[in-house]
């Protein structure tokens, strides 16, 4: 059998960039290009699928792929055995223990990484064209050959406890990890993908094997590959890799749900000096036709850059808060809108007071038609700085398989964005945000909080806590496409 594949030609056309989104003229030339390609549909003799795009500027390869499962499938009380696997399977394989194994890596210049999220196990390599027969084989052998030796288990345990005990007392961890809860219940999206002080230490050699035998399977696996090679040598490099995983996951089903309902408050009292507020409800999923709707006016009310309406209400003009940034967050179950903001202890109460005021404004009315065009011309524009790179390219394309995108979505993305009406965008804005909104609030109570040094101004808002329920991963957090 012989490798197939199929073509698609996708031209990135009439982006336009708006204004404060800094873009270097390499950056733009580079997506250009990029975009100026072939999406390719690949399967192997074995049967290994891959969207792949030849590029053959530098003797580069980037490759992303993931596996379904993520946390979900770790056991109800032992969160954070996908965690613990992510940490371990470059950790040595088959002959090799960890230090002949990373000594390999360095040996190439290869990059190997992997990382679970809430719905997906993910991985990702990179490599130079001459070394992608070795990059790949020792890919295969932390796939298919994992040792999990005890010194290593112990050491990335350790490591994990740490980073949970330093959590505890983090105000913004303590009411991501709270929003969870109260908006999941008893759903496995409620608990901790990285696990728990509790949890983490009940995980043994058995639990992360079993893992590796029910998640990592072909049945499940999406891969994007971008580089200097050609087609037919790439299928047999992916079927080196994967085509010895088991044909079928063993996975255990999860059930969609829906985001508690608003309004909800909670308090956790912690006596630090910076006030946590985290903010959400239920989302669009992925799959809804209002998706982009929601994306757009999600930029308008708290999304990236400086110009959203909580950036300029709450920080530019009332100096409340240090950040406040509002994200879309889809996963296969379930999708909820999320908000964090860091303020004063003795101004928390006023902080969240301008948040819900501006999300019952939107609400109520509705974006203008300057805000949905500017929205409109931000996201066109960052979409294609997407795109500028392989490795971002390889990222972009597999969060689209995952989506359930068709392959034709990048040619197809501005007309999605510009077909959104403004009768559209005010009618989810009112099914987002008319019943308010989940809020959980981490700090000092009102009556003892101390005065703290003033916000500064004028300076962009430090980066946005970590996505809620992701891990560090090779792939980089979902943003709306």
């Amino acid at each position: 059998m012989t490798c197939s594949f199929t073509r698609r030609a996708f031209f990135i056309g009439g982006a336009s960039l708006s204004i404060g989104m800094l873009v270097s003229p390499d950056s733009l030339a580079a997506a250009k290009t990029v975009a100026a390609t072939k999406i390719q549909r690949l399967v192997s003799p074995c049967g290994v699928e891959a969207w792949f795009v030849r590029d053959a500027t530098v003797p580069f390869i980037a490759m992303e792929f993931a596996f379904d499962g993520g946390a979900t499938q770790d056991p109800a009380d032992k969160a954070g055995v996908g965690y613990m696997v992510a940490d371990l399977l470059d950790e040595g394989s088959g002959d090799l223990d960890s230090n002949s194994f990373h000594e390999r890596l360095d040996r190439r210049a290869i990059e190997m990484s992997f990382g679970s999220t809430r719905d997906q196990f993910r991985g990702a390599l990179r490599t130079l064209e001459e070394n992608a027969d070795e990059a790949f084989d020792l890919l295969r052998m932390a796939l298919t050959l994992p040792r999990f030796d005890a010194e290593d288990v112990e050491r990335i345990r350790a490591s994990l406890l740490a980073n949970l005990r330093n959590d505890s007392n983090n105000p913004s961890s303590l009411a991501n990890r709270k929003f969870l809860e109260v908006a999941f219940n008893d759903h496995p999206y409620a608990r901790p993908a990285g696990g728990t002080l509790e949890s983490v230490p009940k995980i043994g050699v058995t639990d992360l094997k079993g893992y590796v035998r029910r998640v990592l399977a072909k049945d499940t696996l999406k891969i994007a590959v971008v580089g200097d090679i050609q087609p037919d040598v790439l299928c047999g490099l992916l079927d080196k890799a994967f085509g010895g995983l088991p044909a079928k996951a063993d996975s255990v089903p999860i059930r969609d749900v829906v985001a508690a309902k608003p309004p909800q408050r909670v308090f956790i009292p912690l006596d630090v000096a910076q006030t946590a507020v985290t903010f959400g409800g239920p989302g669009v999923r992925r799959s809804k036709p209002d998706f982009m709707a929601a994306n757009i006016v999600n930029q308008i009310l708290g999304g990236d850059g400086l110009s959203s309406r909580l950036f300029r209400e709450v920080r530019e003009k009332r100096g409340l808060a240090y950040s406040v940034r509002q994200q879309l967050v889809w996963m296969n179950h379930s999708a909820v809108f999320v908000g964090n903001s860091g303020t004063r202890a003795n101004r928390a109460g006023e902080t969240l007071e301008e948040i819900e005021k501006q999300v019952r404004h939107i609400a109520d009315e509705g974006p203008t038609r300057q805000e949905l065009d500017d929205a409109k011309s931000y996201l066109k524009g960052s979409k294609m700085l997407a795109l500028n790179s392989s490795s971002k390219l390889a990222r972009t394309l597999l969060q689209h398989q995952l989506d359930k995108l068709p392959i034709d979505y990048i040619e197809n993305y501005n007309a999605i964005v510009d077909a959104v009406t403004l009768e559209d965008a005010r009618r989810i804005a009112q099914q987002l945000w008319g019943q308010g909104l989940l809020t959980v609030i981490v700090g000092r109570p009102p009556p003892v909080a101390a005065e703290s040094a003033p916000v500064p101004s004028g300076t962009a808002p430090p980066s946005h806590a970590e996505q809620l329920g992701a891990t560090p991963s090779p792939a980089l957090p979902k943003t709306p496409n």
